[in-house]
């Protein structure tokens, strides 16, 4: 896809604006919980949407940095760009992490959180 950005053009506000819609926040805190590198088919999140509005998600994501979305023949898989965010905006990942696991919370596995 070719409107991923760069890491040096990744710009902070795109990437808050992105995070503050809860769909997409859920997201990106799943593929988190996922180990470093892994990559979910879109429809695999569960989004209660309708196809284009999930569409739209993942678009929103990948222009802010977020994610890349790499083309597997006859479906797109989402990947978080975990170690370009790190490096662009220290600390976001882990306050990221941090929110993963708050709503784990005591007696909630990782697996869980696509549905909290």
């Amino acid at each position: 896809m070719d409107d991923q950005p760069d890491e040096a053009e990744m710009d902070l506000r795109a990437v808050l604006a992105a995070l503050a819609d809860k769909n997409r926040l859920e997201v990106v805190l799943a593929l988190l919980a996922d180990a470093e590198g892994a990559e979910r088919h879109c429809s695999s999140f569960g989004l209660p949407v309708s196809k284009a509005t999930r569409t739209h998600h993942f678009r929103v994501l990948r222009q802010a940095g977020l994610i890349r979305q790499v083309d597997r023949g006859n479906s797109n898989m989402a990947q978080l760009r975990r170690a370009e965010l790190a490096r662009r905006f220290p600390g976001l990942i882990m306050l990221l992490a941090a929110e993963n696991e708050r709503r784990a919370g005591p007696g909630r596995s990782e697996s869980d959180l696509g549905r909290i």
